[in-house]
Protein backbone atom coordinates (compact mmCIF):
# COMPACT_ATOMS: atom_id res chain seq x y z
CA UNK A 1 0.00 0.00 0.00
CA UNK A 2 1.29 3.46 -0.91
CA UNK A 3 1.97 5.89 1.91
CA UNK A 4 -0.35 8.92 2.19
CA UNK A 5 0.90 12.28 3.49
CA UNK A 6 -1.11 13.59 6.41
CA UNK A 7 -2.31 16.71 4.61
CA UNK A 8 -3.93 14.44 1.99
CA UNK A 9 -5.66 11.87 4.24
CA UNK A 10 -9.02 13.67 4.10
CA UNK A 11 -9.44 12.35 0.55
CA UNK A 12 -9.53 8.82 2.00
CA UNK A 13 -12.24 9.19 4.65
CA UNK A 14 -13.77 5.77 5.35
CA UNK A 15 -10.94 3.96 3.58
CA UNK A 16 -7.85 2.07 4.66
CA UNK A 17 -4.67 4.14 4.43
CA UNK A 18 -0.99 3.87 5.32
CA UNK A 19 0.71 6.80 7.05
CA UNK A 20 4.23 7.33 8.39
CA UNK A 21 5.87 9.81 10.72
CA UNK A 22 7.21 10.74 14.15
CA UNK A 23 5.30 10.29 17.40
CA UNK A 24 4.67 13.87 18.49
CA UNK A 25 2.88 12.80 21.69
CA UNK A 26 0.98 9.83 23.14
CA UNK A 27 -1.70 9.28 25.78
CA UNK A 28 -2.30 5.95 27.53
CA UNK A 29 -5.96 5.59 28.57
CA UNK A 30 -5.79 1.95 29.57
CA UNK A 31 -7.72 0.09 26.88
CA UNK A 32 -7.25 2.90 24.36
CA UNK A 33 -3.88 4.35 23.36
CA UNK A 34 -3.75 7.66 21.46
CA UNK A 35 -0.82 8.88 19.36
CA UNK A 36 -0.42 12.21 17.58
CA UNK A 37 1.58 11.26 14.49
CA UNK A 38 3.46 14.00 12.69
CA UNK A 39 5.00 14.13 9.22
CA UNK A 40 6.37 17.01 7.14
CA UNK A 41 2.85 18.04 6.08
CA UNK A 42 0.79 17.83 9.26
CA UNK A 43 -0.44 15.86 12.25
CA UNK A 44 -3.06 13.11 12.73
CA UNK A 45 -4.50 11.34 15.77
CA UNK A 46 -4.07 7.55 15.81
CA UNK A 47 -6.32 5.35 17.95
CA UNK A 48 -5.00 1.98 19.16
CA UNK A 49 -7.51 -0.38 20.78
CA UNK A 50 -5.49 -2.48 23.22
CA UNK A 51 -6.00 -6.19 23.77
CA UNK A 52 -3.86 -8.97 25.21
CA UNK A 53 -2.33 -9.68 21.80
CA UNK A 54 -1.04 -6.19 21.04
CA UNK A 55 -0.65 -4.48 24.42
CA UNK A 56 3.06 -5.19 24.87
CA UNK A 57 4.01 -3.87 21.43
CA UNK A 58 1.78 -0.78 21.63
CA UNK A 59 3.09 0.21 25.06
CA UNK A 60 6.62 0.32 23.62
CA UNK A 61 5.69 3.46 21.68
CA UNK A 62 7.32 6.63 23.00
CA UNK A 63 7.73 10.24 21.86
CA UNK A 64 9.75 10.71 18.65
CA UNK A 65 9.57 7.02 17.67
CA UNK A 66 9.13 6.59 13.90
CA UNK A 67 6.05 4.58 12.93
CA UNK A 68 4.46 3.07 9.85
CA UNK A 69 0.72 2.65 10.45
CA UNK A 70 -2.23 1.20 8.53
CA UNK A 71 -5.85 1.67 9.49
CA UNK A 72 -9.28 3.03 8.63
CA UNK A 73 -9.64 6.81 8.49
CA UNK A 74 -12.72 7.92 10.43
CA UNK A 75 -14.42 11.07 11.57
CA UNK A 76 -13.83 11.80 15.25
CA UNK A 77 -16.72 11.80 17.72
CA UNK A 78 -18.13 15.33 17.98
CA UNK A 79 -16.82 15.91 21.51
CA UNK A 80 -13.28 14.89 20.51
CA UNK A 81 -12.89 17.20 17.50
CA UNK A 82 -10.04 19.73 17.65
CA UNK A 83 -10.65 22.81 15.45
CA UNK A 84 -7.09 24.08 16.07
CA UNK A 85 -5.51 21.60 13.65
CA UNK A 86 -6.33 20.81 10.03
CA UNK A 87 -7.11 17.13 10.70
CA UNK A 88 -8.74 17.81 14.07
CA UNK A 89 -11.99 16.17 12.96
CA UNK A 90 -10.28 12.96 11.81
CA UNK A 91 -8.61 9.95 13.40
CA UNK A 92 -7.06 6.72 12.19
CA UNK A 93 -8.35 3.50 13.73
CA UNK A 94 -5.13 1.47 13.72
CA UNK A 95 -5.23 -2.07 12.36
CA UNK A 96 -1.48 -2.75 12.24
CA UNK A 97 1.74 -0.83 12.70
CA UNK A 98 5.52 -1.09 12.67
CA UNK A 99 8.04 0.70 14.86
CA UNK A 100 10.56 1.72 12.19
CA UNK A 101 12.93 3.46 14.60
CA UNK A 102 13.13 4.02 18.34
CA UNK A 103 14.31 7.30 19.89
CA UNK A 104 16.21 8.26 23.00
CA UNK A 105 14.86 11.06 25.16
CA UNK A 106 15.61 14.32 23.36
CA UNK A 107 18.06 16.78 25.02
CA UNK A 108 15.40 19.50 24.77
CA UNK A 109 11.76 19.95 23.85
CA UNK A 110 10.90 20.51 20.20
CA UNK A 111 7.29 21.46 20.94
CA UNK A 112 8.01 25.10 21.79
CA UNK A 113 9.65 27.99 19.90
CA UNK A 114 13.12 27.06 21.21
CA UNK A 115 14.39 30.59 21.88
CA UNK A 116 15.15 29.87 25.55
CA UNK A 117 17.46 26.93 24.78
CA UNK A 118 21.18 27.70 24.66
CA UNK A 119 22.62 28.28 21.20
CA UNK A 120 25.37 25.71 21.70
CA UNK A 121 22.88 22.97 22.61
CA UNK A 122 20.60 23.80 19.69
CA UNK A 123 23.51 23.86 17.23
CA UNK A 124 24.96 20.58 18.55
CA UNK A 125 21.64 18.84 17.95
CA UNK A 126 20.48 20.92 15.02
CA UNK A 127 18.81 17.94 13.32
CA UNK A 128 16.53 17.73 16.38
CA UNK A 129 16.11 21.50 16.61
CA UNK A 130 14.79 21.41 13.03
CA UNK A 131 11.88 19.22 14.15
CA UNK A 132 10.19 22.22 15.74
CA UNK A 133 7.37 23.75 13.70
CA UNK A 134 8.80 27.27 13.67
CA UNK A 135 12.01 26.23 11.92
CA UNK A 136 10.18 24.00 9.46
CA UNK A 137 7.88 26.90 8.63
CA UNK A 138 10.89 29.20 8.19
CA UNK A 139 12.61 26.84 5.76
CA UNK A 140 9.42 26.32 3.74
CA UNK A 141 8.97 30.09 3.47
CA UNK A 142 12.64 30.51 2.55
CA UNK A 143 12.07 28.12 -0.35
CA UNK A 144 8.96 30.04 -1.43
CA UNK A 145 10.77 33.39 -1.33
CA UNK A 146 13.74 32.14 -3.35
CA UNK A 147 11.37 30.42 -5.78
CA UNK A 148 9.43 33.66 -6.21
CA UNK A 149 12.63 35.60 -6.99
CA UNK A 150 13.67 32.97 -9.53
CA UNK A 151 10.32 33.07 -11.31
CA UNK A 152 10.22 36.88 -11.29
CA UNK A 153 13.68 37.27 -12.80
CA UNK A 154 13.11 34.58 -15.41
CA UNK A 155 9.95 36.43 -16.51
CA UNK A 156 12.13 39.55 -16.82
CA UNK A 157 14.39 37.54 -19.20
CA UNK A 158 17.25 37.09 -16.74
CA UNK A 159 19.28 33.90 -17.16
CA UNK A 160 20.34 31.90 -14.11
CA UNK A 161 24.01 30.92 -14.48
CA UNK A 162 26.14 29.14 -11.88
CA UNK A 163 29.68 30.42 -11.37
CA UNK A 164 32.68 28.57 -9.88
CA UNK A 165 33.19 27.94 -6.16
CA UNK A 166 36.94 27.35 -6.53
CA UNK A 167 38.33 30.66 -7.74
CA UNK A 168 41.16 33.17 -7.36
CA UNK A 169 42.14 35.05 -4.22
CA UNK A 170 41.95 38.81 -4.79
CA UNK A 171 42.91 41.69 -2.49
CA UNK A 172 39.50 43.38 -2.20
CA UNK A 173 36.88 42.75 0.48
CA UNK A 174 37.20 40.52 3.55
CA UNK A 175 39.63 37.65 4.07
CA UNK A 176 39.32 34.74 1.70
CA UNK A 177 38.86 31.12 2.69
CA UNK A 178 41.82 29.44 0.99
CA UNK A 179 41.88 25.93 -0.49
CA UNK A 180 45.33 24.41 -1.09
CA UNK A 181 45.91 22.62 -4.38
CA UNK A 182 47.27 19.08 -4.16
CA UNK A 183 48.16 19.01 -7.86
CA UNK A 184 49.97 22.36 -7.79
CA UNK A 185 51.99 22.51 -4.55
CA UNK A 186 52.17 25.96 -3.00
CA UNK A 187 49.21 27.26 -4.98
CA UNK A 188 45.74 27.95 -3.63
CA UNK A 189 42.17 28.41 -4.70
CA UNK A 190 39.89 30.77 -2.80
CA UNK A 191 36.20 30.36 -2.06
CA UNK A 192 34.26 33.28 -3.57
CA UNK A 193 33.25 36.22 -1.40
CA UNK A 194 30.80 36.93 -4.21
CA UNK A 195 30.55 36.06 -7.93
CA UNK A 196 31.58 39.67 -8.70
CA UNK A 197 34.21 39.10 -11.37
CA UNK A 198 32.46 36.17 -13.01
CA UNK A 199 29.22 38.08 -13.44
CA UNK A 200 31.13 40.98 -15.00
CA UNK A 201 32.80 38.53 -17.38
CA UNK A 202 29.34 37.22 -18.27
CA UNK A 203 28.46 40.77 -19.32
CA UNK A 204 31.59 40.81 -21.51
CA UNK A 205 30.34 37.51 -22.96
CA UNK A 206 27.11 39.24 -23.96
CA UNK A 207 24.58 37.55 -21.68
CA UNK A 208 23.23 40.98 -20.62
CA UNK A 209 20.86 39.76 -17.87
CA UNK A 210 22.24 37.35 -15.27
CA UNK A 211 21.17 36.15 -11.85
CA UNK A 212 22.21 33.44 -9.44
CA UNK A 213 21.27 32.20 -5.97
CA UNK A 214 24.92 32.20 -4.95
CA UNK A 215 26.78 30.71 -2.02
CA UNK A 216 29.39 33.15 -0.70
CA UNK A 217 32.21 32.77 1.82
CA UNK A 218 33.98 35.37 3.97
CA UNK A 219 36.58 34.67 6.63
CA UNK A 220 35.54 37.48 8.95
CA UNK A 221 36.15 37.94 12.66
CA UNK A 222 33.37 36.44 14.82
CA UNK A 223 30.16 38.46 14.99
CA UNK A 224 26.85 37.31 16.40
CA UNK A 225 24.89 38.40 13.32
CA UNK A 226 27.24 37.08 10.63
CA UNK A 227 27.88 33.69 9.05
CA UNK A 228 31.12 32.62 7.31
CA UNK A 229 29.01 31.18 4.48
CA UNK A 230 25.77 32.69 3.27
CA UNK A 231 23.46 32.96 0.28
CA UNK A 232 22.81 35.99 -1.85
CA UNK A 233 20.55 36.74 -4.79
CA UNK A 234 23.11 38.01 -7.28
CA UNK A 235 21.95 40.15 -10.22
CA UNK A 236 23.86 41.84 -13.06
CA UNK A 237 22.60 43.58 -16.20
CA UNK A 238 24.11 45.35 -19.20
CA UNK A 239 22.92 48.74 -20.47
CA UNK A 240 21.02 49.42 -17.21
CA UNK A 241 21.21 52.77 -15.44
CA UNK A 242 21.37 52.96 -11.65
CA UNK A 243 17.69 53.92 -11.51
CA UNK A 244 16.69 51.01 -13.75
CA UNK A 245 18.41 48.57 -11.39
CA UNK A 246 16.73 50.11 -8.34
CA UNK A 247 13.34 50.03 -10.07
CA UNK A 248 13.80 46.35 -10.96
CA UNK A 249 14.61 45.42 -7.36
CA UNK A 250 11.75 47.53 -6.01
CA UNK A 251 9.27 45.92 -8.41
CA UNK A 252 10.52 42.45 -7.43
CA UNK A 253 10.27 43.05 -3.68
CA UNK A 254 6.86 44.75 -3.84
CA UNK A 255 5.55 41.82 -5.90
CA UNK A 256 6.97 39.39 -3.32
CA UNK A 257 5.27 41.17 -0.41
CA UNK A 258 1.91 41.26 -2.20
CA UNK A 259 2.15 37.57 -3.09
CA UNK A 260 3.56 35.99 0.09
CA UNK A 261 3.11 38.59 2.84
CA UNK A 262 -0.17 40.42 2.09
CA UNK A 263 -0.65 41.49 5.73
CA UNK A 264 2.56 43.53 5.70
CA UNK A 265 2.61 47.25 4.88
CA UNK A 266 5.36 49.02 2.91
CA UNK A 267 6.09 52.47 4.39
CA UNK A 268 7.45 54.26 1.30
CA UNK A 269 6.05 53.76 -2.19
CA UNK A 270 8.09 54.18 -4.28
CA UNK A 271 11.01 53.23 -2.04
CA UNK A 272 12.74 56.30 -0.64
CA UNK A 273 16.07 57.28 -2.29
CA UNK A 274 18.26 58.82 0.43
CA UNK A 275 21.75 60.21 -0.32
CA UNK A 276 24.46 58.84 1.96
CA UNK A 277 25.52 62.22 3.34
CA UNK A 278 21.93 63.21 4.10
CA UNK A 279 21.41 59.91 5.91
CA UNK A 280 24.51 60.49 8.03
CA UNK A 281 23.56 64.10 8.80
CA UNK A 282 19.94 63.32 9.71
CA UNK A 283 20.21 59.89 11.30
CA UNK A 284 23.94 59.36 11.94
CA UNK A 285 23.59 56.05 10.11
CA UNK A 286 23.74 54.76 6.55
CA UNK A 287 21.02 52.24 7.40
CA UNK A 288 18.37 54.20 9.30
CA UNK A 289 15.20 52.58 10.58
CA UNK A 290 12.46 54.84 9.17
CA UNK A 291 9.40 52.90 10.28
CA UNK A 292 6.59 55.15 11.48
CA UNK A 293 5.68 52.62 14.19
CA UNK A 294 8.59 50.47 15.32
CA UNK A 295 6.23 48.33 17.42
CA UNK A 296 4.32 47.21 14.33
CA UNK A 297 5.74 43.85 13.17
CA UNK A 298 4.05 44.25 9.78
CA UNK A 299 5.62 47.57 8.79
CA UNK A 300 8.40 47.37 6.19
CA UNK A 301 10.42 50.56 5.69
CA UNK A 302 12.45 49.85 2.56
CA UNK A 303 14.76 52.56 1.24
CA UNK A 304 17.77 52.93 -1.03
CA UNK A 305 20.91 54.70 0.18
CA UNK A 306 22.57 56.31 -2.86
CA UNK A 307 25.56 58.55 -3.68
CA UNK A 308 28.04 56.79 -1.42
CA UNK A 309 31.58 58.13 -1.25
CA UNK A 310 33.88 56.18 -3.53
CA UNK A 311 36.71 55.97 -0.99
CA UNK A 312 37.15 55.82 2.78
CA UNK A 313 40.33 56.45 4.77
CA UNK A 314 41.75 53.43 6.65
CA UNK A 315 43.55 55.03 9.57
CA UNK A 316 45.24 51.83 10.77
CA UNK A 317 46.64 51.17 7.30
CA UNK A 318 47.18 54.84 6.40
CA UNK A 319 45.60 54.46 2.98
CA UNK A 320 42.41 54.95 1.01
CA UNK A 321 40.14 51.98 0.36
CA UNK A 322 37.03 51.49 -1.76
CA UNK A 323 33.85 51.82 0.30
CA UNK A 324 32.20 49.05 -1.71
CA UNK A 325 34.75 47.48 -4.05
CA UNK A 326 37.24 48.86 -6.59
CA UNK A 327 35.08 47.95 -9.61
CA UNK A 328 32.44 50.51 -8.56
CA UNK A 329 31.99 53.31 -11.11
CA UNK A 330 32.99 56.76 -9.77
CA UNK A 331 30.64 59.61 -10.62
CA UNK A 332 33.76 61.65 -11.45
CA UNK A 333 35.48 60.51 -14.65
CA UNK A 334 38.47 62.92 -14.47
CA UNK A 335 41.39 60.78 -13.32
CA UNK A 336 43.42 63.72 -12.01
CA UNK A 337 40.54 64.86 -9.80
CA UNK A 338 40.12 61.32 -8.47
CA UNK A 339 43.78 61.09 -7.53
CA UNK A 340 43.91 64.61 -6.08
CA UNK A 341 40.70 64.59 -4.00
CA UNK A 342 39.63 61.00 -3.28
CA UNK A 343 37.56 62.11 -0.26
CA UNK A 344 35.26 64.15 -2.51
CA UNK A 345 34.53 61.48 -5.11
CA UNK A 346 31.05 59.96 -5.10
CA UNK A 347 30.17 56.58 -6.60
CA UNK A 348 27.29 55.00 -8.45
CA UNK A 349 26.81 52.75 -5.45
CA UNK A 350 23.63 51.90 -3.59
CA UNK A 351 22.41 49.87 -0.64
CA UNK A 352 18.92 48.65 0.09
CA UNK A 353 17.89 49.00 3.74
CA UNK A 354 14.96 47.41 5.57
CA UNK A 355 13.94 48.49 9.08
CA UNK A 356 17.46 49.58 9.96
CA UNK A 357 19.32 46.64 8.40
CA UNK A 358 21.26 46.55 5.16
CA UNK A 359 19.78 43.72 3.09
CA UNK A 360 21.66 44.29 -0.15
CA UNK A 361 23.97 46.47 -2.14
CA UNK A 362 25.38 47.04 -5.56
CA UNK A 363 26.79 49.51 -8.03
CA UNK A 364 27.43 50.38 -11.62
CA UNK A 365 30.82 49.01 -12.70
CA UNK A 366 33.95 50.63 -14.06
CA UNK A 367 34.76 49.29 -17.52
CA UNK A 368 37.39 51.89 -18.49
CA UNK A 369 40.81 50.36 -17.80
CA UNK A 370 42.52 53.72 -17.19
CA UNK A 371 39.83 54.72 -14.69
CA UNK A 372 40.06 51.35 -12.95
CA UNK A 373 43.83 51.71 -12.79
CA UNK A 374 43.47 55.10 -11.12
CA UNK A 375 41.11 53.67 -8.49
CA UNK A 376 43.58 50.92 -7.58
CA UNK A 377 46.43 53.41 -7.41
CA UNK A 378 44.45 55.64 -5.03
CA UNK A 379 44.00 52.53 -2.87
CA UNK A 380 47.77 52.11 -2.74
CA UNK A 381 48.10 49.13 -5.06
CA UNK A 382 51.02 49.01 -7.45
CA UNK A 383 50.00 48.87 -11.08
CA UNK A 384 51.85 45.61 -11.74
CA UNK A 385 50.28 43.93 -8.68
CA UNK A 386 46.63 44.58 -9.48
CA UNK A 387 47.21 44.00 -13.19
CA UNK A 388 48.52 40.54 -12.31
CA UNK A 389 45.65 39.83 -9.91
CA UNK A 390 42.97 41.00 -12.33
CA UNK A 391 44.61 40.29 -15.68
CA UNK A 392 41.69 38.06 -16.70
CA UNK A 393 39.22 40.91 -16.20
CA UNK A 394 41.39 43.65 -17.68
CA UNK A 395 42.16 41.52 -20.73
CA UNK A 396 38.46 40.78 -21.19
CA UNK A 397 37.66 44.51 -21.21
CA UNK A 398 40.01 44.95 -24.17
CA UNK A 399 37.64 42.92 -26.36
CA UNK A 400 34.56 45.09 -25.90
CA UNK A 401 32.48 45.44 -22.76
CA UNK A 402 29.00 46.94 -22.38
CA UNK A 403 28.27 49.30 -19.50
CA UNK A 404 26.78 47.24 -16.70
CA UNK A 405 25.82 47.15 -13.06
CA UNK A 406 24.13 44.97 -10.52
CA UNK A 407 23.06 44.27 -6.99
CA UNK A 408 23.14 41.42 -4.48
CA UNK A 409 20.51 40.79 -1.82
CA UNK A 410 21.53 38.97 1.36
CA UNK A 411 18.83 36.33 1.44
CA UNK A 412 19.24 35.24 5.06
CA UNK A 413 19.03 38.81 6.35
CA UNK A 414 16.05 39.70 4.15
CA UNK A 415 14.17 36.50 4.95
CA UNK A 416 14.79 36.75 8.70
CA UNK A 417 13.37 40.29 8.73
CA UNK A 418 10.32 39.30 6.72
CA UNK A 419 9.68 36.38 9.09
CA UNK A 420 10.25 38.44 12.23
CA UNK A 421 13.32 36.47 13.31
CA UNK A 422 16.02 38.33 15.21
CA UNK A 423 18.90 36.12 14.07
CA UNK A 424 19.72 34.85 10.59
CA UNK A 425 20.51 31.42 12.08
CA UNK A 426 16.76 30.89 12.40
CA UNK A 427 16.33 30.78 8.61
CA UNK A 428 19.37 28.58 7.82
CA UNK A 429 19.14 24.79 8.04
CA UNK A 430 22.65 24.20 9.37
CA UNK A 431 24.21 27.51 10.47
CA UNK A 432 27.49 28.11 12.26
CA UNK A 433 27.62 29.59 15.75
CA UNK A 434 28.46 33.25 16.32
CA UNK A 435 32.15 32.30 16.49
CA UNK A 436 32.03 30.34 13.19
CA UNK A 437 31.92 26.80 14.57
CA UNK A 438 29.73 23.87 13.57
CA UNK A 439 29.15 22.10 16.88
CA UNK A 440 27.18 19.29 15.25
CA UNK A 441 29.97 18.29 12.83
CA UNK A 442 32.69 19.50 15.22
CA UNK A 443 34.42 21.78 12.73
CA UNK A 444 36.79 23.43 12.18
CA UNK A 445 38.86 20.36 13.03
CA UNK A 446 42.38 19.07 12.64
CA UNK A 447 43.24 16.86 9.67
CA UNK A 448 45.69 14.00 9.55
CA UNK A 449 49.41 14.37 9.03
CA UNK A 450 49.02 12.37 5.82
CA UNK A 451 46.48 14.82 4.42
CA UNK A 452 48.77 17.74 5.20
CA UNK A 453 51.71 16.01 3.53
CA UNK A 454 49.61 15.36 0.42
CA UNK A 455 48.97 19.09 0.25
CA UNK A 456 52.60 19.95 1.02
CA UNK A 457 51.51 21.83 4.15
CA UNK A 458 52.95 22.06 7.64
CA UNK A 459 51.27 23.49 10.75
CA UNK A 460 53.53 25.73 12.81
CA UNK A 461 52.85 26.78 16.42
CA UNK A 462 49.69 24.73 16.47
CA UNK A 463 47.39 25.87 19.26
CA UNK A 464 43.88 24.55 19.68
CA UNK A 465 41.34 27.26 20.43
CA UNK A 466 39.29 26.31 23.43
Amino acid sequence: MERVFLNKVRDFLGQKVKVCGFVNSYRDHGKVFFVDLKDITGILQLVFNINENNEQEIKKIKTQFVLEVEGILKERPEKMKNPKIETGDLELAVENFKILSQAKTLPFSVDDEGYSISEDLRMKYRYLDLRRERLKRNLFLRQKIIGFFRNFLQKENFLEIETPILTKSTPEGARDFLVPSRLYPGKFYALPQSPQQYKQLLMVAGFEKYFQVARCFRDEDPRADRQPEFTQLDIEASFFSQEEILNLVEKMIVSLIKELFPSKKITFMPFLRLPYREAMEKYNSDKPDLRKNKEDPNELAFLFIVNFPMFEWKETEKRWDAVHHPFTLPQEKNIEKIKKNPSEILAYQYDIVLNGFEVGGGSLRTTDIDLLTAVFEVMGHKREDFQKKFSHLLTAFEYGVPPHGGIALGLERLISLLLGEKNIREVIAFPKTGDSRDLMMDVPDFVSKEQLEELHLEIKNKKEKK
